[in-house]
């Protein structure tokens, strides 16, 4: 079973793990009215599709003013999107996230999912985020950190802080990756999921994390 991006962030938000404010849509004007109810002159309309790659076939835009979030909602809500996840399928767009427009300094990748090889949950992280991870495991495997979870101990401080400056964080950052890790591990072994992937994992211009997307994904 596959969540969407909203449901997900949703359950991130329960378990401390910070995400930009935002609200579902059904219709253009329950757009209009979210973006009115989080603020600001910058917004951002996310198509919620059970799918990966939704920025290259239309599915993302940042919108500067109410007309623009109603124009990118309506679209968004008629169209169909395919994607290299879909498997060649069109997926309909029943619904839209409105999020805060959110300045970034750079993008990261964090994913937990069951390594069935290690017979446990595995961490794996990159400072290559914002692409295809499969991409960067091809091209440049080392750019990819993995963290195995003993099953009984649970994630230790000491596996954040080798993702975190593995990473290239510094300490402040290192210290609230921890707490992201720590946040989504409780959320896999409570939820029993099978992944959460959050690319990108965004560094914002005053230097904290920020999980921009999300993706959750149960056996």
């Amino acid at each position: 079973m596959n969540f969407h991006e909203y449901q997900a962030k949703e359950l991130f938000a329960q378990y401390g793990i910070p995400v930009p404010a935002g609200n579902v849509a059904a219709t253009p004007l329950a757009a209009v009215e979210a973006a009115r109810e989080l603020g600001g002159d910058m917004w951002v309309v996310k198509a919620q599709v059970h799918a990966g790659g939704r920025g290259k076939a239309g599915g993302v835009k940042l919108a500067k003013s109410l007309e623009e979030v109603r124009a990118e909602a309506e679209r968004m809500l008629s169209m169909k999107i395919s994607t290299y996840q879909t498997g060649g399928l069109e997926l309909p767009v029943d619904s839209v996230l409105i999020a805060e427009a959110v300045d970034i300094e750079s993008e990261l990748y964090l994913s937990a999912l069951v390594d069935r090889v290690h017979s446990c949950v595995t961490f794996m992280g990159s400072a290559a985020g914002g692409v295809d991870i499969e991409q960067v495991a091809r091209t440049e495997p080392e750019k990819i950190i993995t963290v195995n979870v003993n099953n009984t101990a649970g994630l230790q401080p000491y596996q954040s802080r080798k993702m975190g400056f593995g990473m290239g964080l510094n300490g402040m950052q290192v210290r609230q990756l921890g707490k992201i890790m720590s946040g989504l591990y409780g959320l896999f072994r409570d939820k029993d999921l099978s992944l959460i992937e959050v690319n990108p994992l965004i560094i914002d211009k005053a230097g904290n994390l920020l999980a921009l997307d999300a993706k959750i994904n149960a056996d």
